[in-house]
C-alpha cells in the first residue's frame, strides 16, 4: 500500500495512544493544547528570524520558521485524528467549503 500523509498520521496516532498513560479524553485536550506551544516555536523562530530580541540577535533561518509551520500543521491533523475516525474526510470537506467561499467569482 502507498504510504499518504494520511496514513503516516493513522501511525502516529497509533503510536502515541499506545505510549499515553492518561485517560483519553485527557489526552485528547492535551493534544489540541499542544497546538499553542506549536504556534509559539512558529513565532520564536520569526523572531528569531528577524533579530527582534535585542539580547539575542538573528538566531533562526527561514528554514527553521518553514519546520516549526509543518509542525504545526502535523500536530492539528494529529489532534483532529485523535477527535475522529473520519479526519480526512472531515478536513477535505473544510477545504472544499473554504475554497468554494475563498474563490467565488466576487458579485
Amino acid at each position: 500500500m502507498e504510504e499518504t500523509t494520511w496514513n503516516t498520521i493513522e501511525r502516529i496516532v497509533a503510536w502515541i495512544d499506545e505510549s499515553s498513560t492518561l485517560p483519553p479524553e485527557t489526552d485528547k485536550l492535551l493534544r489540541v493544547m499542544k497546538l499553542s506551544e506549536e504556534v509559539g516555536e512558529v513565532t520564536q523562530a520569526l523572531i528569531g528570524v528577524m533579530g527582534q530580541n535585542p539580547r539575542k540577535g538573528r538566531t533562526h533561518r527561514m528554514e527553521d520558521v518553514y519546520d516549526e509551520l509543518s509542525d504545526v500543521i502535523l500536530t492539528a491533523m494529529t489532534a483532529l485524528r485523535s477527535l475522529t475516525p473520519d479526519a480526512r474526510k472531515v478536513f477535505e470537506a473544510r477545504v472544499e467549503h473554504i475554497a468554494q467561499r475563498a474563490l467565488a467569482p466576487a458579485g
